[in-house]
Order: C-alpha cells, then structure tokens, then sequence
C-alpha cells in the first residue's frame, strides 16, 4: 500500500475499496478488473483510490491479503484437544470453506488469473508459518504431545491435501457441494484418527 489507514474514517475507505475489489475479481475475472470500476463501486473517488494503492496490483496484494488473514483466523477457532477426529475435521473442513466462500468466484481468479507478489509465493512467509504451525498443533493434540517435527511434517501433508480439495472446488464451482464436504472430512478425520507415528520409507 501507499500509506497505511491511521484513522477510522480512512479504514473505512481501505476496507471498502478492498471489498469492491474482491467483488469486481469475483463477478468480472482479471480482465474486467480495473481501478476506476473499484472506485466506483466502494462510492470514492479514484484520487482517494490513489492515496492507497499505486495500482491495481498493489490493490490486488491487499485483497489477497485479507484473504490470507481470513484463512488465519478460521483456523484459530479450531481447537483439536479432547474432540474426536471426526469432529475436529468437521469443525476444520467448515471453517476453511467459509475462508473461501465470501465471494465465490474470487479464488479462482487469485489462483488462476491474478499477478502474485512475490511476499505471497514466500514458502516461508510469516502466514506460512503461522498457518502451518496451527496444523502441527491439531495433529499434536490428537497425538495428545506437544508438536514435534514429525507432526509439523503432517501438518504440511494436511494442509497441502485440505487446500488442493478447497482450491479445486473453487475453480470447480463447487465450494457448496455436501458430497465433496462429507469426503473431505472423512479424508481429514480419518488421518487424524491413525495419527500415530509415520511408517519409515524404504529405500530403493
């Protein structure tokens, strides 16, 4: 961003824009995306547009961004300890497509047709972090131990096999579909059920 929002009134405008944004991506794809449409739908002026964001990609980044933030906090509501693994990937499995269900088309057109800043295909970026460390915590607390690295290890595993299938459905169209919901838990729950230590790998 230009310059970040101190003041409410100017949060506001940030928020607006952002949301005006991420509907225009959603309805219009990458190629209907322009500054002056967002300006017009959030109800500002495109010099006050300007005062933020010094183009379309920077706007772009914000709207990702939200997303990203979106996707942190689904998974700060999950808590893992003394629930059964069905229900732990059902509370999961909900939380993470209501992360991806706000404008439905949006995701597709990050994933498939919008610019990437290169803080966003960052492996090691403080969201990656944050993110996977959350996973590590939901397989620890049903290997019932503090995480280690072999639970940090499926926590990748989990969250690679959890985002590949909500990706998809949202190119698909298909983020509403029960079936796919129902086997996306039974997927997780039943991971998390045989949590225990990882089968050592033969060597060829």
């Amino acid at each position: 961003m230009r310059k970040a929002p101190r003041q409410a009134r100017s949060r506001a405008t940030v928020d607006a824009l952002v949301e005006a944004g991420a509907r225009i991506l959603g309805d219009d794809g990458w190629s209907g995306f322009t500054t002056n449409k967002v300006a017009e739908r959030a109800g500002v002026s495109i010099g006050s547009l300007y005062q933020y964001f010094p183009d379309k990609l920077s706007l772009v980044d914000s709207i990702r961004r939200r997303h990203l933030d979106d996707c942190i906090a689904a998974m700060r509501t999950v808590r893992a300890d003394g629930c059964p693994p069905m229900e732990v990937a059902a509370i999961l499995v909900r939380a993470m497509i209501a992360a991806h269900s706000a404008h439905p088309g949006l995701h597709r057109v990050l994933l498939d047709e919008a610019p990437t800043s290169a803080e966003h295909r960052d492996p090691c970026s403080d969201f990656e972090v944050e993110y996977l460390s959350h996973y590590a915590g939901i397989v620890a607390a049903s290997r019932k131990r503090r995480p280690t690295p072999a639970d940090h290890a499926a926590a990748g595993v989990m969250s690679d096999a959890i985002d590949g299938v909500i990706h998809n459905a949202a190119r698909r169209g298909s983020l509403g579909d029960p079936m796919m919901q129902a086997e996306l838990v039974r997927l997780i729950g039943g991971y998390l059920a045989g949590a225990g230590e990882a089968a050592p790998v033969e060597e060829s």
